[in-house]
């Protein structure tokens, strides 16, 4: 028996054990999350409502989840940190009517450009105004003190009456803001007029104006950019006149920048408490995604061709040669930059003309890459004779971006002739070596004449002799 008892009696002591240590956890207390109030101010003393007088009402933020967050519900149990929401509809008055389009439009501009601001002047002013637009009282009646939270509009004087001077600036100056930016919004993306070159960079715009077509201020940009390259940051903020302006250069033939911002959307939205009587809030939620883009053509930057035509021995330069500047097959035309074709009035290929002592001719700003040929049109004076009209002296190459191609074209000189032209008889000495002998009957003839002349001089001797 007594064996049997002693585990009997600690079974039951493991039992009670237990049973207390579950007892203290079921019953022990939990943490409760606490109203953080974010930014703004108190002002005192309170609305009163509920037939009570209150210390002090808080206008500004509060902070749920770690997020900033305005209340929309006037006297309803303020959120805690730990406040479970969940998304809602369209926000509506406090008595469930519909805002109208410029306070709705006017709410989503201010949660978008104010909602996470750390000013408390600022924090301030846009509670007031959420609460002047969400819970403004419908007559007299609905600011009896004695009305239930549910049912007490928001005092807009009374309120307004104890704000700090930097928060009444505040509120005249975001209601402006407001009117003056609120949406709906347009974006837009300007490409550059001018024909743009690859490397180069060119001026692009950004635009976001209002409902009213006016420029807005201070509007982050985000963009997106295909073949090209953005010199600076790839987000932008849009000045006094609503723009941005951006260097861009292109990176390939068809640069396109596409810009993205948050704008303020139509109508406000609302996240709801799970837990009841607990403010409705809002934040900086409420915008919608606007985004446009422009695309433009680019090219790679023109190229230059220079060339020279020379004489092919002397190298010196030949002036006023015509020459003609065609495509790689000699026959169509080069191109510009602009992508045009190059031709004179005729409707050919242009034609140039060499020029000064190295005879040269520079052609400037041509689509590249692109290989072109310098074909001779007609010979200068003295080169015809090397001339193959059918087959034209000439140089190719190719011209790239950026690059001088230099191209050459000699030629060769007519010959000088060495025979004497006709017309000029010069004496000619004929000289040879070869012996040859005479004949007899010659010699005989010849001794007869002299003997015979011989006589005639001497009887012409004698006659004159004797008449002296």
């Amino acid at each position: 028996m007594g064996r049997t008892t002693r585990p009997a009696t600690l079974l039951r002591l493991l039992l009670a054990s237990a049973l207390a240590a579950l007892t203290l956890v079921v019953v022990a207390p939990t943490a409760s999350a606490e109203v953080d109030e974010g930014v703004g101010h108190r002002t005192t003393p309170g609305q009163s409502w509920g037939g009570r007088d209150r210390a002090f009402d808080w206008v500004g933020s509060y902070m749920v989840g770690d997020k900033q967050v305005f209340c929309v519900s006037f006297a309803l149990k303020a959120p805690d940190t730990d406040e479970v929401y969940q998304p809602g509809d369209e926000l509506l008055t406090k008595w469930g009517e519909k805002l109208s389009p410029d306070v709705a439009a006017n709410i989503s501009y201010l949660l978008l450009r104010y909602g996470d601001t750390q000013n408390p002047d600022e924090a301030a002013a846009l509670a007031h105004l959420l609460h002047s637009w969400t819970a403004a009282p419908r007559s007299p009646a609905d600011l009896d003190p004695a009305k239930p939270f549910n049912e007490i509009g928001y005092d807009i004087d009374l309120q307004f009456g104890k704000l700090p001077g930097g928060a009444k600036e505040a509120v005249e100056r975001l209601r402006a803001d407001a009117e003056a930016n609120r949406g709906p919004w347009t974006a837009s993306v300007t490409a550059p007029d001018e024909a743009q070159t690859i490397g180069t960079p060119g001026e692009w715009t950004v635009g976001v104006t209002n409902a009213a077509g006016e420029g807005v201020p201070g509007v982050p940009v985000t963009l997106t950019l295909t073949d090209a390259e953005l010199d600076g940051e790839q987000t932008v903020t849009t000045g006094e006149d609503g723009t941005a302006t951006l260097q861009v250069s292109p990176t390939g033939e068809n640069p396109k920048v596409a810009a993205s911002l948050s704008a303020p959307a139509d109508r406000p939205y609302v996240q709801d408490p799970v837990t009841a009587d607990t403010q409705r809030v809002v934040s900086t939620g409420g915008e919608q995604e606007l985004t446009a883009e422009a695309t433009t053509q680019a090219v790679t930057a023109p190229g230059v061709v220079r060339v020279a035509k020379v004489d092919s021995e002397t190298g010196k330069g030949i002036a006023g040669v015509p020459l003609r500047l065609t495509a790689a097959d000699k026959t169509e035309p080069a191109l510009g930059q602009d992508g045009e074709p190059i031709v004179g009035e005729d409707g050919k290929p242009a034609v140039v003309t060499s020029e000064g002592e190295q005879g040269v001719v520079t052609l400037e700003n041509l689509r590249t890459p692109q290989e072109i040929c310098i074909v001779e049109v007609s010979p200068p004076n003295g080169y015809d004779d090397a001339f193959d009209p059918a087959n034209p002296p000439s140089a190719c190459g190719t011209v790239q971006p950026g690059d001088t191609l230099v191209l050459e074209i000699a030629n060769v000189a007519d010959q000088v002739p060495h025979t004497i032209p006709a017309g000029d008889q010069p004496t000619t000495v004929a000289q040879s070596s070869t012996t040859s002998s005479t004949p007899v009957g010659a010699l005989a003839g010849m001794g007869v004449l002299a003997l015979v002349a011989s006589g005639l001089v001497g009887l012409v001797a004698r006659r004159r002799f004797t008449r002296d």
